[in-house]
């Protein structure tokens, strides 16, 4: 149950995959599908009321730690837990727990009570095919902070069934930081947010329009890990309270344009 109850919720794409071209993973009902990478896009875009953040969006493995209320803690990818506080063995998958626990270790020490997540992006190393795009040396790794959890009222949400914890963490009902408490917390624990790119109350609503955006404020990573400045996987687009969220990658965008009647 806590597993459930801590993992980091699919993201739906800005403009809207077209399903009938992507491949088969659950979604839940009325979400709009977070996409595998083999679908096109629609001209339906996320609606945003008011200021927006845009962040980038980096290609790494999607990693947590998770205090707990006791003082101790747990680290997991996105799918499973690797390490608890103590043990004499982890699970050494891409690397995440070797270079994230000093991180939880820190963490730890100033935990104060709940159920805190913090999401990061562990990136470079041999972190998948785009490690490359962020450094030239296969052990170097980075990791940046994008999203906070404080779960403070954890003893009932453990309580309910595993269909319920689902359902509840990707229609978005986990307790996420806002903006402002977001790089607070970032700052007390000393560590990087992904990078803030620009904020505003307008995005494209087209597909060729959002793919010049991406191409004009994004020519190339924020976050190289030695010279190396690579191709960017995309940019997050967030409300201040986190309300709504969606991304938008590169390779979507020029997928759809390069299959559209007299592309090419």
């Amino acid at each position: 149950m806590l597993n459930s109850l801590t993992k980091y919720p699919s993201i739906p794409t800005y403009h809207e995959l077209d399903p009938r071209g992507q491949a088969t993973q659950a979604s839940p009902a009325g979400t709009r599908s977070a996409g595998g990478g083999f679908g096109v896009l629609l001209e339906s875009a996320t609606a945003f009321s008011g200021d927006v953040i845009a962040t980038e969006k980096v290609d790494g493995t999607n990693s947590r730690i998770v205090l707990l209320p006791d003082g101790s803690y747990l680290i997991g990818s996105r799918e499973e837990f690797l390490h608890a506080r103590g043990d004499l063995i982890a699970n050494p998958a891409l690397g995440i727990v070797e270079q994230l626990r000093p991180v939880a270790d820190r963490l730890a020490e100033g935990h104060a009570g709940g159920i805190h997540v913090y999401f990061m992006e562990l990136y470079g190393g041999k972190v998948g095919g785009a490690a490359k795009q962020y450094t030239k040396d296969s052990s170097r790794f980075g990791w940046r902070l994008f999203d906070v959890v404080l779960l403070d009222d954890w003893a009932t949400a453990l309580t309910w069934p595993q269909p319920q914890i689902s359902a509840w963490r990707e229609a978005g009902g986990q307790p996420y930081a806002d903006e402002e408490a977001l790089q607070g917390l970032a700052k007390a624990a000393g560590l990087e947010l992904t990078p803030r790119l620009f904020r505003t109350d307008a995005l494209p609503q087209s597909i060729a329009d959002m793919q010049a955006l991406l191409a004009e404020r994004l020519p190339e990573t924020l976050v190289g890990l030695d010279d190396t400045r690579g191709r960017a996987e995309g940019i997050v687009f967030r409300a201040p309270d986190r309300k709504v969220i969606a991304k938008a990658r590169f390779q979507d965008y020029a997928r759809t344009l390069k299959r559209r009647p007299g592309a090419g």
